[in-house]
């Protein structure tokens, strides 16, 4: 795998038991990030000794820290805005490789493409442990164990952890007793916090879910979609084999309910390639992964994901994400009225609005 790619997302209920994501460390290596290949334990504790147990830098790492650190710093008044957006760390890394490379922004829409980083993930860790994650602005805390799940924080200036609950946690009994007419549904547990914590459930007036912690479904929930005739759950997933099979999978996690539909919110190759999102290489997926691709994707998307290829979806921008995902599960908003059809609308009101004669 090239060093400049990032390493396979571990992410979502169908996700493999690999290197854990953001932590740019080699599986099974047993070595830090930090720690050159060859590197024995003895020397190490030998350096550590002469240096009084402090990490020593070259001047080439220290300086491409201290770029990395001024980079974070623009990055995340870029991934706050507008109105002080809450992310996670994986959507500041993303943000500081396009702050680094600002001509991949300029191309965007433009060029389509899936460039590799320009940051090295390691180098992006090492410098916001450096500077401390509590000093980034907007930056959301790390998600709790996947055994817990996440409930949106109290307020957007807060700065604490999201607290846990699912459907089964609730305090009022008649949550469920009402239709459900649309549901949203995460492969990223980070994601879900990020929408939760932006106030998107409101907005939209969906809750969102991660998909590991509702598949599957609570009985409850799958009557309160039934009960409103014509509900959608929608999905957001990442553009890799694993993510673009969780649809397939809610489906088969509703069973046998009426009028349900499920509908994917992307990722797709063809959506990583317009918006020119930094992707990663992982290892290239077996024949049933291969088979459980949906069959719509065009054959150069299948070829890009068979190459082990894939693209996330904290790689899209934190504002544009919440527009997008309010805008689709919102539906089309109605036509705005103009003054024109205001004033004509008040003569068939009735009293003392329009004269008649």
């Amino acid at each position: 795998m090239s060093q400049r790619h990032l390493p396979p997302p571990s992410t979502g209920p169908t996700a493999g038991t690999g290197q854990p994501a953001g932590t740019g460390q080699p599986a099974g290596t047993g070595q830090p990030a930090g720690r050159p290949a060859g590197v024995s334990r003895a020397a190490s504790a030998g350096q550590a000794a002469r240096t009084g147990g402090r990490s020593v830098l070259g001047f080439a790492a220290r300086t491409t820290v201290g770029v990395a650190d001024r980079a974070i710093t623009a990055a995340a008044a870029r991934a706050a805005a507008p109105g002080g957006l809450r992310f996670t760390e994986r959507q500041l890394y993303y943000e500081t490789c396009r702050v680094l490379s600002p001509g991949s922004t300029l191309l965007r829409g433009r060029v389509p493409g899936t460039p590799a980083p320009v940051l090295r993930l390691p180098v992006f860790t090492r410098a916001l442990e450096a500077r401390g994650r509590e000093t980034v602005p907007g930056l959301l805390p790390p998600l709790p164990e996947p055994g817990a799940r996440v409930r949106p924080a109290p307020s957007r200036e807060s700065s604490g952890p999201a607290e846990s609950s699912g459907p089964a946690e609730s305090s009022e009994p008649d949550l469920y007793d009402y239709g459900l007419p649309r549901l949203l549904m995460c492969q990223d547990r980070s994601i879900a916090g990020m929408l939760l914590a932006n106030h998107v459930h409101l907005e939209a007036a969906c809750p969102v879910f991660a998909a590991a912690d509702v598949l599957p479904l609570d009985p409850r929930l799958l009557a309160a979609l039934r009960r409103a005739e014509g509900a959608t759950v929608y999905v957001l997933h990442d553009a890799s084999p694993a993510g673009l099979a969780i649809p397939a999978l809610v489906r088969a996690g509703l069973g046998p309910v009426p009028g349900v539909r499920v509908v994917s919110l992307g990722l797709a190759p063809r959506h990583a390639a317009a918006l020119r999102l930094p992707t990663g290489r992982g290892p290239a997926p077996g024949p049933a992964g291969l088979a459980a691709l949906p069959v719509a994707l065009r054959p150069r998307e299948a070829g890009w994901l068979a190459e082990g290829r894939f693209a996330e979806v904290a790689a899209v921008p934190p504002d544009r994400l919440l527009r997008t995902v309010l805008r689709l599960t919102r539906g089309p908003r109605p036509p705005r009225d103009s003054l024109w059809s205001g004033l004509r609308g008040l003569r068939g009101t009735g009293f003392m609005t329009w004269p008649a004669a």
